[in-house]
């Protein structure tokens, strides 16, 4: 009988480890412990694309907890939100996720969602997906509403919204899958795992 091999989630995020329980998969979480912006920040200026930064940080974090734990299957993630050449990062405060609520409504922006598959030091499978996102062109009145209901947890995803809750109120067109949009594409994923022997086909 083949031996089960230990699969880690490297991340803290709920919202990941949701959909990996939910798809029945059995495994530890481990948080990578790296600096994201430190390498993030050379891979900007070089002028990198958004999918490029979110495979390179998905690899980071995959690495990190690789090198702690040998002969494990390690899963890094990384999503990476941009929009006219610019990148996002998560609202330190709630009048800093209304602002930019305020100042992206009517647009689209992009979620760059990687995955990274690491196991000895070794990446051995990797996968960007895309998810683009049309903001509708919301009041002023509805953007109060909506602070006032989804509270601090606007501080929690880097477009501070949830789309799998009331953030997708804020929307009126987008294109991409669901799974994408919250930062783990799980079919490709879960075709990686099958095709490497991890879970059964």
């Amino acid at each position: 009988m083949t031996k089960e091999k230990r699969l880690i989630l490297a991340s803290g995020s709920p919202f990941r480890k949701q959909l990996m329980e939910a798809a029945g998969l059995r495994f530890e979480t481990e948080p990578a412990r790296i600096n994201e912006r430190e390498i993030e920040a050379p891979l900007a200026q070089s002028e990198a694309r958004p999918e490029e930064i979110a495979a390179a940080l998905a690899r980071a974090k995959a690495r990190d907890v690789a090198n702690h734990h040998p002969g494990a299957v390690v899963i890094g993630s990384d999503q990476v939100m941009s929009m006219d050449g610019r990148l996002f990062h998560k609202c330190t405060s709630v009048e800093m996720a209304r602002q930019q609520l305020r100042s992206m409504r009517g647009r689209a922006h992009r979620l760059s969602s990687a995955i990274s598959i690491v196991t000895d030091g070794e990446e051995i499978w990797k996968h960007v997906s895309v998810a683009d996102m049309s903001f509708r062109d919301f009041s002023d009145a509805f953007l109060d509403l909506y602070m006032a209901q989804a509270g601090e947890k606007v501080l929690l995803t880097v477009g501070a919204y949830s789309y799998e809750g009331l953030g997708q109120q804020l929307f009126e067109k987008v294109e991409g899958d669901f799974f994408t949009i919250i930062g783990l594409p799980m079919l490709p994923l879960l075709a990686a795992l099958r095709d490497l022997a991890i879970i059964p086909r």
